[in-house]
C-alpha cells in the first residue's frame, strides 16, 4: 500500500508564493534539485489542482536526451513516469500523457486510490493540499524551506487544523534551505 505525501518548498514564514503570486524565490539549486528527484522516484501518481498542473505540465515537454542539465532531465523522467490526476472544474482537457481530468476531490475515491498503490501517490499544491489534510488522507508532510521571508501569498499550510506529527528526518543543504519530514500520528482507538 501506498501513502498520500504532501511535499512543498515553502518560505521561512510558511508560503509557497509571494503576495504577487511568483515563486522565483523557491527555485532550488542543485543540490536542492536532486535531493527533490531522489524524493519524488517513489511516486507512482501525482495529483494536483489546476494551478499546479499548468506550471508543472512544462516537465512533459521538457528534454531528456543527455542535451542539459542533468538534473532537470532526471526530474522531467520522472514527471513522465507517472499517473496524473488533474482536480479542475475550469479546464476543458489536460495536455500530458498518463494523466486524466477529474471535476471534484473526492476523498474517498482518493483513498481507495492510494490503498490500491503500491507506490506512493503525491498530493501537491497547496489547495488540493488542504483538502486531503482536513479529510485526514495526508500520511507524511515533507517541508523544504528556503531561507527567505515574503510576508503573504499562498499558505503552505491550511489553517483551522490540527496535526499531530513525529518528525522523521530532517537535513539542511549548503544554500540554507531546510528539509523536515513528518509522519501524521493517526489517533488510536481507546481500549476501555
Amino acid at each position: 500500500m501506498g501513502r498520500l505525501v504532501y511535499t512543498t518548498i515553502c518560505s521561512l514564514d510558511g508560503y509557497v508564493n509571494d503576495t504577487s503570486g511568483g515563486f522565483d524565490w523557491a527555485a532550488p539549486d542543485a543540490e536542492v534539485h536532486a535531493f527533490v528527484n531522489d524524493l519524488e522516484r517513489d511516486v507512482g501518481t501525482y495529483l494536483c489542482g489546476r494551478r499546479l498542473y499548468e506550471t508543472m505540465v512544462f516537465w512533459e515537454t521538457a528534454p531528456t536526451d543527455g542535451s542539459g542539465d542533468e538534473v532537470a532531465q532526471d526530474y522531467a523522467r520522472i514527471w513522465k513516469a507517472a499517473d496524473k490526476v488533474v482536480y479542475s472544474r475550469t479546464l476543458d482537457s489536460v495536455t500530458s500523457a498518463r494523466t486524466r481530468l477529474e471535476r471534484d476531490f473526492d476523498p474517498m475515491a482518493v483513498a481507495r486510490l492510494v490503498a490500491s498503490s503500491d507506490r506512493d501517490v503525491s498530493v501537491g499544491g497547496p489547495t488540493l493540499a488542504a483538502h486531503a489534510l482536513r479529510a485526514g488522507l495526508v500520511d507524511e508532510l515533507r517541508l523544504l524551506t528556503v531561507p527567505a521571508v515574503v510576508g503573504g501569498g499562498t499558505r503552505a499550510l491550511p489553517g483551522g487544523i490540527r496535526l499531530d506529527l513525529n518528525l522523521v528526518d530532517a537535513r539542511r543543504f549548503a544554500g540554507g534551505t531546510t528539509y523536515a519530514r513528518y509522519a501524521v500520528r493517526r489517533p488510536t482507538a481507546s481500549t476501555g
